[in-house]
This record gives C-alpha cells, sequence and structure tokens, in this order.
C-alpha cells in the first residue's frame, strides 16, 4: 500500500488550517472590522488571560516573541490593549490587559463571528464540532509535548 503524503493527517490539517485562515481573513476584511484576525486572537487570549506577560502570550498563540511584539504594538496603538511593568520571581516584566475600548472591539468581533459560527452548524452539527474540537485539542497537547519551542 502507497502512503501518500496527501493521505496524511498532517495533510488534511494543513490544508483545513489553511482554508480556516483564508476565511477568517475574507470574514474580517468584509467585516470592516479594523483589526486582523491574529491581532483578534490575541486580543481574546489576553482578555482571557488577564495580566499575561508577552512571553506567556506568545506561547498561547504560537508566535516568537518579536512577532508577538509586533502584533501588541498594533494593539496598543489602536487603543485595545493596555502594557505595564510588573515583577514576577522578583523580575520585573511587561505585562499586557485589555482596555474598555478593546473589550467593546471583542464583543463586537464575537458578535459578528456568532452568525458566522451558526451558520457552519447548519452543516455541520454542534455535536460533531465539539469532538472534532476535543479530538484536535488532545492532538495539539500531544504534539505540543514533542515540539521545540524556543520562545
Amino acid at each position: 500500500m502507497n502512503n501518500h503524503y496527501i493521505d496524511s493527517i498532517y495533510y488534511d490539517l494543513q490544508l483545513t488550517s489553511n482554508i480556516m485562515k483564508k476565511l477568517g481573513e475574507q470574514v474580517f476584511e468584509k467585516l470592516s472590522l479594523g483589526i486582523t484576525p491574529l491581532e483578534h486572537a490575541t486580543l481574546d487570549t489576553i482578555f482571557c488571560n488577564a495580566g499575561i506577560c508577552q512571553r506567556d502570550l506568545a506561547k498561547l498563540i504560537f508566535k516568537d516573541r518579536a512577532n508577538t511584539g509586533r502584533i501588541l504594538d498594533s494593539l496598543e496603538e489602536k487603543g485595545f490593549i493596555t502594557r505595564f511593568i510588573d515583577v514576577k520571581n522578583n523580575r520585573l516584566v511587561k505585562k499586557m490587559g485589555i482596555t474598555e475600548k478593546g473589550l467593546l472591539k471583542l464583543e463586537e468581533v464575537n458578535e459578528k463571528f456568532e452568525q458566522l459560527f451558526q451558520d457552519l452548524e447548519k452543516t455541520v452539527n454542534k455535536k460533531e464540532i465539539e469532538k472534532t474540537q476535543k479530538s484536535l485539542k488532545k492532538l495539539r497537547e500531544t504534539l505540543l509535548e514533542i515540539v521545540n519551542m524556543n520562545i
């Protein structure tokens, strides 16, 4: 039996990821949200992890610190986050929090995306989506144990 790359889970995940990324870009552009999909994911991550430092954020959004810094600069310029100095393990670290303007933007984007998710559930039932998410999370956690992420 021939095993081809295009028959692998890696290919299926990569292709699906690329399609989801493109869809996100198109939706954000069409809706003129004033924020990119990556900025939205970063803003949501900061919201869910108040007072997070840049290094920990980089790990959660799976970006190196330089790219994370550029995303944070953009969010800060737009007034969506604020950065502040705090002490962690007797060291000064930059942490960030979401501003009122950032909260409003996050709510606006999430509301608009809710309709997209509802449309998806018309063709793929909610239980199937939840099962897929659970499987992907398990796979991601397994892969994170073996991937070398120098952040």
